[in-house]
C-alpha cells in the first residue's frame, strides 16, 4: 500500500491538535499538577507538529522553525516524564530529561546546513533515548507494598493511577515503537545506509517517512487514552480519600479510622508489637466559640489537626472521631511513645495557635496499649477514654495513661 506522506503529517496534525483540544477539555483548566503536565505534553506535541508544517510553507525560516519543533517534541517527552514521576514514584533521568530538550535544539540549529546527517541522527537520537528513559519509568511502577491495604484491595478502576497497569500499558504502547524507530532512523543516518536527504524531510517519499507517521498516529491515540485513564483514575482516588476524610481537619472520620484499625491491630499481633491508641480532645472549645465565634472554632479545629498531622509518625494512623475529639492509632509504640507525640504536639500548638488564631489552644489526652484480651479497636477506645476522663479531671492540658498500663 503506498502512502501519500504529505497527506499523513498532515492528517497528524490535525490529530494532534484535536487529542490537546479533547484533552484540555475533559481534565478542565484547574487539574492536578501531575494532569497539568499531561495536558502540557499534548500541546506540545501539537505545537511541534505545527510548526513542521509551516516550514513547509516558509522554506526561508525552515532553520528556525524546525528547530523550535524539535524544541517542542523533545520538551512533550520530558513533560511526560514528570508526569511519571507525579504519578507513580521519582523516576530515573531527571537531568537527562532537563537537558534534553536544550541540547537537541541547540545541536539541531547549529548544525541545520552543516550536515544533514548528523542534524537526523542527533535529533532521532535524542528524541529515541527520551523514549526508552519513558519506557523505563513505565516499567518500574509504584510497589503496591507503599499503599495502605485499604487502597490495595479496591477495585482496579478506583486504585490510585499509580496502580492502574492500563494507562500504564497503553502509554508503553505509544513511546516504545516511537523510540525504535526514532533509534533506528539516528543509526541509519550516522552509519549512512540509507538517504538521509530523504529522512529529513518527512513529505519526502520515503517508506521510513510512512513508517514513522503511521507510528506517530498511533502514538498519539495510546498516549490520549492512557493519559485520560491515568487522570480518571486519580480523580477517582481523590473522590474516595474525600469520602473517607473529615473537611475541616483532612484527618480520616471515624468510620474510617475504626475501618483502617482493623489492618493495624491485626499486623501488631501478628508480628506480636507493640500498639497505642491515643485519644486527644480538645479543650474549651465551646468557651472559644462563644468568645471568638463558631469560625474561629472551626480554625482552631483545623490548625488542631494539622499539628497533629505533622507530629504523627510515618505508619501511624489519625482521624477525627468525634466534634472535638480526635485519636491516633500507633504502631510499634512503646509506652514512651504517645508521651513522645503529646511533647511535639504540645511544643508545636504553642507556637502556632498564637499566631495563627490569635489565642492560646491546648488539650487533654489518655491513651491505652493494646492487649491480648482486647477483639477490637472498641476495647482499645474504653480504656482510653477512661484515661482522658482522669486527665480532665485532673485539671485538664494533660496527658494520662489508662490504669495498670505498666502491666
Amino acid at each position: 500500500m503506498l502512502f501519500d506522506n504529505p497527506t499523513l503529517f498532515n492528517l497528524l496534525l490535525v490529530q494532534a491538535l484535536a487529542a490537546a483540544l479533547i484533552l484540555l477539555l475533559l481534565t478542565g483548566w484547574r487539574p492536578s499538577p501531575a494532569t497539568r503536565w499531561a495536558q502540557g505534553f499534548a500541546v506540545a506535541q501539537a505545537l511541534g507538529w505545527l510548526l513542521i508544517e509551516a516550514s513547509a510553507s516558509l522554506p526561508e525560516l525552515a532553520r528556525g522553525l524546525h528547530s523550535l519543533a524539535m524544541l517542542a517534541f523533545s520538551a512533550s517527552l520530558s513533560l511526560l516524564w514528570w508526569v511519571l514521576r507525579l504519578w507513580l514514584t521519582p523516576r530515573p533521568g531527571r537531568w537527562l530529561m532537563l537537558a534534553a530538550p536544550v541540547l537537541l535544539s541547540l545541536g539541531y540549529a547549529i548544525h541545520f546546513h552543516d550536515s544533514v546527517p548528523f542534524r537526523l541522527a542527533w535529533s532521532q537520537g535524542w528524541l529515541g533515548l527520551q523514549c526508552l528513559m519513558l519506557t523505563l519509568s513505565l516499567a518500574l511502577p509504584r510497589p503496591a507494598a507503599e499503599l495502605h491495604p485499604a487502597l490495595a484491595r479496591a477495585p482496579l478502576e478506583a486504585q490510585p493511577a499509580s496502580q492502574n497497569l492500563r494507562w500504564r500499558a497503553l502509554l508503553l504502547a505509544a513511546v516504545l515503537p516511537i523510540g525504535l524507530i526514532c533509534l533506528g532512523r539516528a543509526g541509519l543516518a550516522s552509519a549512512g545506509l540509507i538517504d538521509a536527504g530523504s529522512l529529513a524531510g518527512l513529505h519526502g517519499a520515503s517508506a521510513a517517512n510512512s513508517l514513522l507517521g503511521l507510528a506517530v498516529h498511533w502514538s498519539l491515540t495510546a498516549a490520549l487514552l492512557g493519559l485520560v485513564l491515568a487522570w480518571r483514575g486519580e480523580v477517582e482516588a481523590e473522590l474516595a480519600r474525600l469520602a473517607q476524610s473529615d473537611p475541616l481537619t483532612g484527618l480520616v472520620d471515624a468510620r474510617a479510622f475504626a475501618s483502617r484499625s482493623v489492618d493495624l491491630i491485626s499486623m501488631a499481633r501478628r508480628h506480636q508489637e507493640p500498639l497505642a491508641l491515643v485519644l486527644l480532645d480538645l479543650d474549651h472549645l465551646k468557651s472559644i466559640n462563644l468568645c471568638h465565634g463558631q469560625e474561629a472554632g472551626d480554625r482552631a479545629l483545623a490548625l488542631f489537626g494539622s499539628c497533629i498531622q505533622s507530629q504523627m509518625r510515618l505508619g501511624d494512623l489519625a482521624g477525627r472521631i468525634g466534634p472535638e475529639e480526635f485519636a491516633v492509632l500507633m504502631a510499634r509504640c512503646d509506652a514512651q511513645g504517645p508521651e513522645a507525640l503529646d511533647g511535639r504536639l504540645r511544643t508545636a500548638l504553642a507556637q502556632r495557635a498564637p499566631a495563627e488564631l490569635g489565642f492560646e489552644l491546648d488539650y487533654s489526652g489518655g491513651w491505652a496499649k493494646l492487649r491480648h484480651g482486647d477483639r477490637d479497636i472498641e476495647d482499645l477506645k474504653r480504656r482510653a477514654e477512661t484515661a482522658l476522663y482522669e486527665a480532665k479531671r485532673g485539671g485538664r492540658a494533660r496527658l494520662e495513661a489508662e490504669p495498670g498500663v505498666a502491666d
